[in-house]
């Protein structure tokens, strides 16, 4: 199976010139799985909740149709961040769409800074997805890393890949290794599809950094891209080798886990 994570700098405010990008990105990919920054069609940098208001757009819009057909053109499942509107709701969101037409949106748990002041956070938990026999795929999006309830929550449920879309602007020598220790301590895939650029709001900046990195189970880094750069990676990969949570003939980081033992 070929994963594969896509960076790049969206037009803020843009949904039409981004969906178009997009499109063109993803009809140029040869991959099973294909995975898109947060917010990747809106930009992320706000003035306030009027002009997210005006990108967002319900589960059943113009982005996830798209996206939903470019699954099924491409056969590849799709993964994108968007602006998710659900009755008087914003929610910062994520589509998973399939080939057969189906898709799932999860909403990001942890908002971020600003993010709290437009957005309405999350509360469906941390969904796994089943594609066929073929993968159980786990999403979080961005600032979802600095929790380790998180990942494990996926891998708990089954999640043999993680798909990360994120607009991370922590510096990658923070999140970058947290990454390759969630893998680790999981035993599973992570992709992290980190948009680049800035974007402003009056005198404020915001630098998007990029380094987008796909990461074994064994916390190994298996390709990733510099900073500035534009474009995919991809990695071949058996997601069944995440399914074997065992390290030695006495150990298995799931059957050893004490929750008993544990505390708030």
């Amino acid at each position: 199976m070929i994963v594969s994570a896509l960076q790049f700098c969206p037009a803020f405010l843009d949904v039409e010139r981004n969906l178009e990008t997009l499109t063109g990105h993803l009809r140029d990919r040869v991959s099973d799985v294909a995975i898109l920054p947060e917010l990747c069609t809106t930009g992320y940098f706000f003035h306030d909740a009027e002009q997210l208001e005006r990108v967002a757009e319900t589960a059943d819009g113009p982005s996830v149709t798209r996206f939903r057909d470019l699954a099924a053109e491409r056969d590849m499942v799709i993964v994108a961040g968007f602006a998710e509107r659900d009755g008087d709701a914003i929610y910062n969101s994520a589509v998973t769409a399939f080939p057969d037409g189906r898709s799932e949106v999860y909403r990001k748990v942890h908002l971020f800074a600003e993010e709290k002041a437009i957005f309405t956070p999350g509360d469906g938990g941390f969904p796994v997805y089943d594609w066929g026999d073929r993968l159980r795929l786990g999403v979080m999006i961005c600032y979802d890393w600095r929790f380790p309830e998180a990942a494990r929550t996926l891998a708990l449920k089954g999640a043999q890949v993680i798909a990360h879309p994120s607009n991370l602007v922590a510096a990658p020598r923070l999140w970058k290794p947290v990454m390759r220790a969630r893998s680790f301590e999981n035993k599973v895939f992570t992709v992290t599809a980190n948009r680049n650029g800035e974007e402003r709001r009056g005198e404020e900046r915001l630098v998007f950094h990029g380094c987008s990195q796909i990461v074994a189970p064994n916390g190994t880094t298996l390709i990733e891209l510099e900073e500035f750069d534009t474009g995919w990676i991809s990695a071949e990969i058996d997601p069944a080798t995440a399914d074997n949570k065992a390290f030695s003939a006495w150990n298995n980081i799931f059957t050893d886990r004490r929750p008993d033992q544990y505390g708030n």
